[in-house]
């Protein structure tokens, strides 16, 4: 099907207004129901994760980061967003201790590199699998938690196109295939495994983008990136970008809901920049979420990129008093609090 007649099938799909976000007052956190539940693959039955990539760039270890990030929004973390490449063996000790927390047990969503150094193909074809199964056996013997894996997260723009350079889409998904069955065959069973994409429209119109897929069998979880620059003005506006230039995309959750409709989409890093010109945006974005959250229902899952340092601005989420209490009322929504993190 090609990308107009996705757009005839997904313009009819939840998410596809854009209203302004109305106003209301800090709501309590609240108890899990005993209606809901959570399934083998870290599906919530109700409402949705809410999670956090830490203060990232400032320096701080993982559990001081988690705890400060968590004072500051007042809520606790569902999952934790931590990074890791090439040899690292994960989730190290500190890791360990979040997931593990007898007060407030979190979800690890892990981001793995599995090589800097060697094309996917190679990957693919074996270069690194002492590297894979040091890895399993590392979490047969100290991890037997279920845990949130994506892999190379983000590849559109690594993609190189050209014949042999092992870097083609197809290639990726090849490797995301090998490095997961391999995991799976060493024992490893407790992966959930995310496929995460940019959730850029430039990205998404290429002609290889549909190759990058791995398989639904080797993947859980579908999830996207995106970042609320100048072109997004609310939540809708975020999670289905478009582009004048790009108009025959309709939008990466309506893109999901067309191309998975029978899996999770979970948002595994979202940010709001600073605007010199509009220093109220943060806040009113927040609000927008809060408010417009419920018109996703495929989304189980939104874990928030906290950076000063990001890649192109600060995306703390209290850079203004008015912005932090926003972020506060956001996380501690009934949507994000209906479920709660399985004790290990």
């Amino acid at each position: 099907m090609g990308l107009a007649a996705v757009l005839a099938a997904c313009s009819a799909g939840p998410g596809g207004a854009v209203q302004k976000p109305a106003r209301a007052g800090n709501p309590p956190l609240v108890a899990d129901s005993p209606d809901c539940a959570v399934t083998g693959r870290l599906i919530p039955s109700c409402g949705a994760w809410w999670g956090i990539a830490p203060e990232i760039f400032t320096g701080l270890d993982v559990v001081e980061a988690v705890a400060s990030a968590e004072r500051r929004m007042a809520a606790p973390a569902d999952i934790v967003h931590v990074y890791h490449r090439g040899k690292e063996l994960f989730p190290n000790e500190k890791e360990i201790r979040l997931a593990r927390d007898p007060e407030h047990p979190r979800l690890l969503l892990i981001n793995w590199k599995p090589s800097l150094t060697h094309t996917w193909a190679e990957v693919a074809g074996g270069a690194v699998d002492d590297r894979i199964d040091r890895l399993a056996d590392h979490l047969r013997r100290t991890f037997p938690e279920r845990f949130f894996l994506t892999i190379h997260h983000e590849p559109e723009n690594d993609v190189g196109s050209a014949a042999g350079s092992g870097m083609r889409a197809k290639d990726y998904a090849a490797m995301f295939r090998h490095v997961v069955l391999r995991l799976r065959h060493k024992g490893v069973k407790n992966a959930v495994t995310v496929m995460t994409y940019m959730g850029a429209p430039n990205w998404a119109v290429k002609p290889w983008f549909e190759e990058l897929y791995p398989g639904d069998d080797v993947v859980d979880w579908v999830a996207m990136d995106p970042y609320a620059d100048h072109r997004v003005q609310d939540f809708g506006s975020l999670v289905n970008k478009t582009r004048a230039d790009f108009d025959e995309w309709p939008g990466f959750y309506r893109w999901m809901q067309w191309r998975f409709p029978g899996k999770p989409v979970m948002i595994a890093e979202w940010g709001v920049f600073e605007r010199p010109d509009d220093p109220a945006f943060k806040r009113a974005f927040f609000e927008s979420v809060r408010h417009q959250i419920r018109r996703y229902p495929q989304i189980k899952a939104m874990v928030y990129f906290d950076s000063p340092h990001a890649p192109r601005g600060d995306t703390r989420f209290d850079t203004a008093e008015t912005a932090g209490k926003a972020f506060t009322e956001l996380a501690r929504d009934p949507h994000f609090r209906a479920t709660r993190v399985p004790r290990p």
